[in-house]
């Protein structure tokens, strides 16, 4: 056999047995004339040694290899001289008595260890040598523990795991989609999924009663850290149910998942309002962590002839408490960091309320002691703490106080890393308006319910209703999504409308799913999480791709196989296409 015990089996009760153990070389130490060797599995690094009266073909062997030979070596498990406490066979290693080589390898172009000296692009390009990493490895492990215990969870309430297409219609909603052709059906198109959305909701229709599967999903859309091409959801569907169901079952299952793998419990989760959560944080996704809200100073802060707050729709304050002793050279770093394009702002006002009671702020020319003693009390503020104060259009400036909340939240260090703070985020508007092209689009798919009390509003003000939506949110980062779904079809018929479909392209794109609804579709509502971005939180780090076996890269590319990549003039007759070379830039 290759091996009686892997390289993380080893303890202090083994001393004395003759072992087998296969792996990779890590690092190869020549001290006087012993050798160590770190050997390394999937399971831990064992140290073998080699002492000065080895025979002379041991020896030989030995100063043949290199790192990342994959071995096979036999010999007697000895008590460490020199323990190493940090690792869970650091009491032991392996006095080799034979050794083979199974197999070769190259020098690897970085350092496989938790400390490399390999970049992001270096790395992603030798993926399959950073997943030899510990500290790589593990977030899959991770990911693997969490899928199970997701899968238990769900299977233990009854829903039934069940495959959807992955070659689908095309639809003209939400993202772009990525599409197929078909050479059976020369000049037709396949799209992958960007949700199992209408196929859940068949299933519903079909009597299921409870669904989920953990699936791939596509979006053709820009990139960012928590943003793939490719992704993964846990997606669920339930029949007979209204909003509180589906959020007290998923509330459940993420209280589950923190007890089993981060074994904590974070209690019950708070409810909040999409307006509310705007109004508090300028955000949709806020993170509770740490306090330092929204105030809001509109009216007390016009008509005192500065003319940048006359004129804005809103004027937004926050208090940074404890920190009046911001410089002038900080103040400044931070209206630089707020006027970048990635935020937005045209500038900030600040005002300082200094310990002895005086007032010092940017604008003083404007503004007496009694105006900023005002704001100062409006935003609880206490001798010692820092005022910081943008204005505009009301959204607009809502989302740029946001990310100076967050910079400021930093900075002072009031971010705890090892808090968990889940929140749901519930009645979004149901419909957004686009200025450019002077309709309606729906916040979350065209299947979301109005909110009951509102759905009369949709013939006099439609921008007014709110959908039956909610958002689990923890630590700022959308984890995942739901609705209540429309299932009559005289109501989700009017939703179309309100879209701009003509009836003929809501029954072109949709009409197979009206039709199911005649057959008798039942109240159903459903959710799904970003497995991703859940991973990631529960690792403990900001990028999506580092808990991805194969991840693309910030362009969409995969360094590793070149893909995208052309194909050859054959493959695109036998698909009936032509490429279209994209103009050069002037």
């Amino acid at each position: 056999m290759y091996r009686t015990h892997t390289c993380g089996d080893l303890r202090i009760h083994h001393i004395g047995n003759d072992t087998t153990l296969s792996g990779w070389i890590q690092r190869i130490r020549k001290l006087g004339g012993m050798t160590f060797i770190d050997l390394r599995d999937r399971y831990g690094l064992t140290q073998l040694v080699v002492d000065e009266k080895a025979p002379t073909e041991l020896k030989t062997k030995i100063g043949e290899l290199g790192r990342e030979f994959v071995i096979q070596v036999n010999g007697k498990v000895l008590e460490r001289q020199n323990k190493n406490p940090k690792m869970p066979t650091g009491d032991v290693e392996i006095d080799i008595k034979n050794i083979e080589v199974l197999n070769t390898a190259a020098t690897p172009p970085f350092t496989i260890q938790a400390d490399t000296d390999g970049g992001d692009e270096l790395r992603m390009k030798y993926r399959y040598l950073d997943l030899r990493r510990d500290v790589v490895r593990n977030n899959l492990v991770l990911r693997s523990k969490m899928a199970i215990a997701i899968r238990n969870y769900l299977d233990s309430l009854d829903f039934i795991e069940t495959e959807t297409p992955v070659l689908m219609k095309s639809t003209p909603e939400g993202a772009r989609d990525f599409v197929v052709p078909s050479r059976m059906n020369p000049g037709e198109f396949y799209a992958l999924p960007q949700s199992p959305q209408v196929f859940k909701q068949l299933l519903m229709v079909a009597g299921f009663d409870k669904y989920y599967q953990i699936v791939k999903c596509f979006r053709d859309e820009d990139l960012r850290a928590d943003r793939q091409p490719e992704f993964t959801q846990i997606d669920c569907e339930m029949s007979f149910v209204e909003q509180e169901d589906v959020l007290n079952t998923f509330e459940g299952l993420t209280r589950q998942l923190f007890k089993e793998i981060k074994n904590i419990d974070p209690g019950e989760f708070p409810r909040i309002s999409y307006a509310d959560a705007m109004d508090k944080y300028g955000s949709d996704k806020p993170d509770t962590r740490f306090e330092m809200l929204f105030n809001d100073i509109t009216e007390i802060a016009k008509g005192k002839g500065f003319a940048i707050f006359d004129k804005a729709e809103y004027i937004v304050a926050i208090n940074a408490k404890g920190a009046t002793n911001y410089s002038r050279k900080q103040l400044d770093a931070l209206t630089n960091y707020v006027k970048r394009p990635q935020v937005g702002a045209k500038g900030m006002v600040y005002v300082k309320y200094n310990e002895d009671g005086t007032f010092k702020s940017s604008v003083d020319k404007f503004f007496d002691h009694n105006d900023l003693k005002k704001w100062s009390e409006q935003c609880e503020a206490k001798p010692g703490d820092l005022l910081l104060i943008l204005s505009g259009d009301k959204f607009e400036t809502q989302e740029q106080m946001c990310e100076l909340r967050l910079e400021i939240g930093r900075q002072l260090d009031l971010i705890d890393k090892d808090k968990f703070n889940p929140l749901w985020v519930t009645d979004f508007p149901l419909l957004e308006w686009d200025e450019e092209t002077h309709r309606f689009y729906a916040m979350h798919h065209p299947f979301t319910s109005p909110k009951p009390e509102d759905i009369e509003l949709l013939d006099t003000a439609p921008g007014k209703v709110r959908a039956n939506a909610y958002d689990l949110v923890i630590n700022g980062v959308e984890i995942g999504g739901g609705s209540v779904r429309i299932f009559d079809s005289a109501l989700q018929a009017k939703m179309f409308r309100l879209l701009g479909f003509t009836e003929e392209q809501a029954d072109a794109q949709f009409g197979f799913l009206m039709d199911a609804f005649k057959y008798g579709a039942p109240p159903h509502a459903g959710i799904a999480f970003g497995f991703d971005r859940l991973v990631s939180l529960f690792a403990g780090i900001n990028s999506i791709r580092d808990v991805i076996a194969f991840p693309k890269n910030n362009t969409g590319r995969d360094v590793m196989n070149d893909a995208p990549s052309t194909i050859s003039d054959e493959q695109l007759k036998e698909l009936y296409l032509k490429v279209v070379q994209p103009e050069k830039k002037q």
